[in-house]
């Protein structure tokens, strides 16, 4: 496929994101250097085998001699109106219940979709799911994705600290319940602009916090009942108790708002439409930009030290954090 690179919209510790055009239209081009590309390269076979409505489309790949050095190039479906962190921030910090129910409702079709193929994501969060031009909620970045075989399996884990489920953060498994738990985060994310854990500081804190303090996150008090009873069905700390992405879909929370997309569409009316509009189009791996990628390839017998493995990089320095959007997407080998 003949295709032009645009200009840079997005950056990431990983890869680089630019607009692109070509006999298909506008589309973004996620790229990196052959030579790095092997995790670009297995989120390139897990898209290839998706097709969903609320999942961002796979447009193909190709690898490019530029600058004298091989490039892999993911393309991917264009979405214009950015992430739903962006799409919360352009709303004063925090989005309805109405919206809420219906990014929700998108996210768990998609998420849905993935379960039943034997996928488990392992990185929802707000930065994760972009907004399309009518209004839909996709899932993205399949970079942490793997295969459900033994989810109970000890393994190396992934994803980003603040969204961790506590058998994720103990290191014990990342099953399916693991994005259900994630997604229950996430629409605290969208209720309140901000953290779902804003009173714990630093990485080790953070995970251990979520491991073992017998906590969730504090579900927003000004919620409907209908909507806590939502985040309660999420936010069961034994993955077993959870409801699956089926059960929540039928939950009365979702039901009780009529989706309209062009209502949701509406509020995105104040966002640009133009790809020319370089700072809007900053998210791709919107966490990755604000710290340091760590790996984790082993979890040690004490409860402390398995927490360590996750909060401490292996050879590089420790995780910090700036602000309240200073996610840090942790990923395997």
């Amino acid at each position: 496929m003949k295709w032009s690179r645009g200009h840079i919209i997005g950056h990431g510790s990983s890869a680089t994101v630019s607009v692109a055009t070509g006999c298909s239209g506008i589309f973004a081009v996620k790229s990196t250097k052959l030579s790095t590309s092997e995790s670009l390269q297995r989120e390139q076979i897990i898209l290839s085998t998706l097709c969903s409505p609320f999942i961002v489309a796979y447009k193909g790949c190709d690898i490019k001699m530029e600058n004298n050095m091989p490039v892999y190039n993911l393309f991917l479906e264009y979405m214009p109106f950015g992430t739903l962190v962006q799409a919360t921030h352009r709303h004063g910090g925090r989005l309805n219940e109405s919206a809420i129910a219906c990014y929700t409702r998108h996210v768990l079709q998609g998420i849905e979709y993935l379960h039943s193929k034997g996928l488990v994501h392992c990185d929802i969060k707000g930065a994760n799911i972009l907004i399309s031009e009518d209004g839909v909620a996709k899932v993205c970045d399949f970079g942490c994705a793997k295969v459900v075989i033994d989810a109970k399996a000890a393994a190396p884990i992934s994803g980003t600290p603040m969204f961790m489920a506590p058998e994720v953060a103990r290191g014990e498994e990342q099953g399916c319940p693991s994005d259900i738990w994630s997604i229950g985060c996430t629409m605290i994310e969208m209720a309140i602009g901000g953290s779902p854990w804003p009173n714990v500081a630093d990485p080790f804190s953070i995970l251990y916090h979520i491991a073992y303090s017998n906590k969730v996150p504090e579900i927003p008090s000004f919620l409907s009942e209908e909507a806590k009873d939502f985040l309660e069905k999420c936010l069961r700390r034994n993955p077993q108790e959870r409801w699956t992405a089926n059960q929540l879909l039928k939950h009365p929370f979702l039901e009780e708002f009529s989706f309209n997309s062009k209502q949701i569409e509406e509020l995105n009316s104040s966002s640009p439409t133009s790809i020319l509009e370089q700072g809007f189009w900053n998210y791709v791996e919107e966490s990755e930009s604000h710290g340091n990628l760590i790996h984790m390839t082993c979890f040690e017998n004490s409860p402390a030290d398995r927490v360590r493995s996750l909060a401490l990089c292996s050879g590089e320095p420790c995780l910090t954090w700036h602000d309240d959007e200073s996610w840090i997407t942790t990923r395997r080998n």
